[in-house]
Formats: C-alpha cells, sequence, structure tokens
C-alpha cells in the first residue's frame, strides 16, 4: 500500500509550516492541499482513496470537517470546528479540535484564572471552550459585539485586566503596521496581563508579542501553539508520542520561511 500520506487543507494554504513540522515528526508525505470551499467535502472523501490517512484543517474550512466527519470528539462538536480529520478504511471519517487543548499545553503552568479573548472566529471559539473548561473566568471582546455573544465567555466593550490575554483577530499579519489602532488597548495596557498570546505568527515576533517583551509580560506565539496542537494530532493518527522538539524546531526554521502567516490554530 506503500507509506501512508496526510496534508493540510486550506484556501489558501501555500503560507503553512505543518508540512515541515509534520515531515520533522516523521511523515515523510505530508503536503499542502490548497482546496476551494466549494470542493471541499468531494476532495475530503476522495483523499482515503489516494492513500491518506488523515489532515489538519486550516482557514476556512474548520466547520465544514466537522460537518463532514462520520464521528467526532467531544470538544470539536461543542466547539463547532474540526482541524484534525482521521480516515478510516470503512469510509469513516473522524473529526477532533486540538486547537484547545494545544493553547493549554501552550500555556503550561502559567496562572490563567481569568482570560480577555480578542475576536470573534473560530479561534477564539476554542480558544473560549479551551479557557473556560480550564476553569478560567472567560471575557471576549470583538469589532462586532454581536459576532461574539453566544460563545461562552462574557462579552465586554473594553479591555479588561485577566491573567491571559489571547489575540485570535487578524491584527498583526501586516507587519508595517501597528496592531493596536484596531485593538482596545494601547502598548502600556499590556501591563493588565501577566501573559500575553497571539495566535499569528510570522518569520519574527509579532508587534503584540514584541511589546509585551519589552514590558517583561511573559508571551506565547502562534509558532508555539502550532507545534502544540500539531504533536497532539500527530498522536492522534499514530498512536505515538510526539517529537515535540523537533516539531518546534522545524515550525521556527521551516525549509521557506513565509513572510507572514496566520496560526492555522490548526
Amino acid at each position: 500500500m506503500g507509506e501512508p500520506r496526510y496534508g493540510v487543507l486550506g484556501w489558501p494554504v501555500a503560507h503553512s509550516r505543518s508540512p515541515a513540522m509534520m515531515q520533522a515528526a516523521g511523515l515523510r508525505r505530508y503536503q499542502r492541499l490548497p482546496v476551494a470551499p466549494a470542493v471541499f467535502s468531494d476532495t475530503v472523501r476522495a483523499l482515503p482513496g489516494a492513500g491518506f490517512c488523515g489532515a489538519n484543517v486550516t482557514i476556512p474550512h474548520k466547520e465544514a470537517a466537522l460537518a463532514l466527519a462520520t464521528t467526532a470528539s467531544e470538544s470539536a462538536r461543542e466547539i463547532g470546528a474540526a482541524n484534525t480529520l482521521t480516515f478510516g478504511a470503512d469510509g469513516e471519517i473522524a473529526a477532533d479540535n486540538t486547537d484547545a487543548p494545544g493553547l493549554i499545553a501552550a500555556l503550561g503552568d502559567r496562572p490563567r484564572r481569568s482570560a480577555l479573548v480578542l475576536g470573534a472566529g473560530g479561534s477564539a471559539r476554542a480558544a473560549v471552550w479551551a479557557l473556560a473548561r480550564a476553569g478560567a473566568d472567560v471575557a471576549i471582546w470583538n469589532r462586532t459585539p454581536r459576532r461574539a455573544a453566544g460563545l461562552g465567555a462574557r462579552v465586554v466593550d473594553r479591555a479588561v485586566s485577566a491573567d491571559v490575554l489571547v489575540n485570535c483577530t487578524s491584527v498583526g499579519l501586516d507587519r508595517s503596521s501597528t496592531p493596536f489602532k484596531d485593538l482596545p488597548l494601547d502598548a502600556d495596557g499590556l501591563t493588565q496581563y501577566a501573559t500575553v498570546v497571539d495566535l499569528v505568527y510570522n518569520a519574527g515576533a509579532t508587534m503584540l508579542i514584541q511589546e509585551a517583551a519589552h514590558r517583561g509580560i511573559a508571551t506565547v506565539d502562534g509558532l508555539e501553539i502550532l507545534a502544540r496542537q500539531g504533536a497532539l494530532s500527530f498522536t492522534i493518527w499514530t498512536g505515538q508520542p510526539a517529537p515535540l522538539d523537533s516539531m518546534r524546531a522545524a515550525v521556527r526554521h521551516p525549509e521557506s520561511e513565509a513572510q507572514c502567516a496566520p496560526n492555522p490554530f490548526r
């Protein structure tokens, strides 16, 4: 049958560092799979016939991945999105979400009694779910407040103090502009938080991470979260512990550096 195949589904997906990470973990036939939304379901159903055993899922397909799955983990169902698909020999498609536990793993033993999540998209949904399940009092801010309603957190119209600040917006992707003009706080406002998390990643630290580190605040960047969630996907597929150090090194020094890329929080 040959060596099993894996990939990452997205549109676009050229920026993804998942191939470098998963190949470093030993999944040598792991590739980018650019798939337009209109053909996502048909493409995924055809993957097992092409030798694929699993796939990661990134923007904009996470909700569609859950919808087409035949079985789903509790976390994927409650979050409403999946970033990891596993293909069974009988045509079964199992959906899971490693974004949420990946965030908690990346935080480690840092205080997280309270959290402020910025944004209201799929990544924010996973972050809120993860932090609330870990016992945090979670507040959420979004430029359009009604989009944040119903995500399981207290909606706020301004930045509030917390142990953890989690940026789940795309602010920071454009390295030529300051992120703070589109966020509810300025750089000095970061001192309200013990830890700043930015799901955005690029070839260097985002400005949000740089400003937090400059003020002596603990930081967690998108590359660490990418490695953590990827390690969990690897274990789901193989049943083996993931070589986290190798995966972490691969995402920080990929074979070709992308100028800027969103975290698949995938």
